[in-house]
């Protein structure tokens, strides 16, 4: 840690080497925000040298040149893409890198057009006070620097005690020991209207209520996208890995060359597969421009009993209704969550009869899974299960099995039950 520059904890090294009350004079965000606000006050004093309302009163004449500028600002502030503008030049100059500040993080601010009348408007009040706070503070630290310049100026005494600063018997020659004052005051006005404006920005051009809870939504239909993600990776290459570990054995124990070639194709199919699913989801993470493969939906179901049947497993199928009638949502699940059941049976049960059963109709979808279950294996299921329904062996995927029929607004139940090992699964398909 002693190797780690003091700017990244709480600003340059000079400026923690000074007491608290000195570090504003040598930060370079006190001068940069006043010249942002300089920047603003521009407008008001180009109307002053072209306009010049000498023949006004004082009163009136300031009072002209700072609501003369206002109807251009309000047409600036409908215009959407103000606010970025105002956005970037408020990040260069009011929070500029860590270099130039003392323990300060740059707020929030919006990186978007504004999309409402509300974030106009909010536009349209920062522009017009920005304009004010900053040709107030142009006037007074001119007149501070015009001051501190009098004051300073020895040849000047007698001139600036009658004409500019009366004062009574013979103060002029006390006069430079004003000059600390005035500079004092000067750069406490640059200071104050420096962080008042910098205090104001992100009220005004930090995102609203709206854009926040938008983004906020977008934030966590991302992550529930990448949790569903990874929740399909997880059963597509567990369902492969299943496969070819459980044909590679049945094949080895087999001995017989046949056999082996229906278990190699067996497990190149599954294999395939599984890289396309990988490669949809690598795809959708990296958000690559090239289009994912189509995730697979009931339709497709023979070809994944197949694919357990080439394992070993005796499975006995009944595919009823027009399962091509099925929304798309419902009948990807409804695949994984078939994919999902044959993979637990291959991997904790072996290669045992199995009944699946896929049923649609107007009312919703059936999904159900049954196999026999060897004693010693129904009895730690059974045990598993009373202690905890989601633990245990499948435990990851049964839970899986359940988030995606809630998702759906289905339900689903699955337990051991008369020496079988049973999933039904039921989802609305309206």
């Amino acid at each position: 840690m002693d190797g780690v520059p003091h700017a990244s904890r709480g600003g340059p090294p000079v400026l923690t080497s000074l007491p608290r009350g000195l570090r504003p004079v040598l930060q370079a965000a006190t001068y940069t925000r006043w010249l942002h606000l300089l920047i603003a006050a521009a407008l008001a004093m180009l109307g002053a040298f072209v306009l010049g309302p000498d023949d006004l009163p004082p009163v009136l004449g300031y009072g002209f040149l700072v609501l003369a500028p206002v109807p251009l600002l309000a047409v600036a502030a409908i215009v959407p893409a103000t606010r970025v503008l105002e956005t970037m030049q408020a990040r260069l100059l009011l929070f500029p890198g860590p270099h130039a500040r003392d323990g300060q993080r740059e707020p929030g601010l919006a990186d978007t057009p504004a999309g409402s009348w509300v974030d106009r408007g909010r536009v349209f009040v920062w522009l017009v006070l920005r304009m004010w706070l900053g040709f107030l503070a142009a006037m007074l630290v001119f007149q501070g620097i015009f001051l501190t310049v009098a004051l300073a100026s020895a040849s000047q005494w007698r001139q600036f005690d009658s004409e500019v600063m009366p004062l009574p018997g013979e103060w002029h020659g006390w006069y430079p020991l004003l000059v600390p004052v005035a500079v004092a005051a000067v750069l406490t006005v640059v200071r104050a209207s420096g962080s008042l404006i910098a205090a104001l920005a992100p009220r005004l051009l930090g995102p609203s209520a709206a854009e926040r809870l938008a983004a906020l939504e977008e934030r966590t239909e991302r992550l529930l996208e990448h949790n569903r993600l990874a929740r399909e990776l997880h059963d597509t290459i567990g369902h492969a890995l299943t496969v070819a570990v459980v044909q590679a054995g049945a094949a080895r124990a087999a001995g017989s060359p046949e056999f082996t070639e229906r278990a190699l194709a067996a497990i190149e199919d599954t294999g395939r597969e599984a890289l396309e699913d990988l490669e949809r989801v690598l795809r959708l993470l990296r958000q690559d421009a090239a289009p994912p493969s189509r995730r697979p939906g009931l339709a497709e179901a023979e070809r994944l009993v197949a694919s357990a049947r080439g394992a070993g497993a005796a499975i006995s199928a009944e595919i009823e209704g027009p399962l091509e009638r099925v929304p798309g949502p419902v009948s990807r699940e409804g695949y994984r969550i078939v994919q999902e059941c044959l993979t637990n049976v291959l991997r904790h049960a072996g290669p045992v009869p199995v009944t699946v059963r896929i049923a649609a109709s107007a009312s919703g979808l059936e999904l159900q899974v049954r196999n026999k279950l060897p004693a010693q294996a129904a009895a730690r299921r059974t045990s598993a299960e009373a202690v905890a329904p989601d633990s245990g062996p499948g435990g990851s995927g049964l839970r899986g099995i359940r988030q995606r029929a809630a998702q759906l607004g289905g339900e689903a139940l699955a337990g051991p039950c008369d020496g079988e090992w049973r999933v039904r699964v039921t989802l609305p398909i309206q």
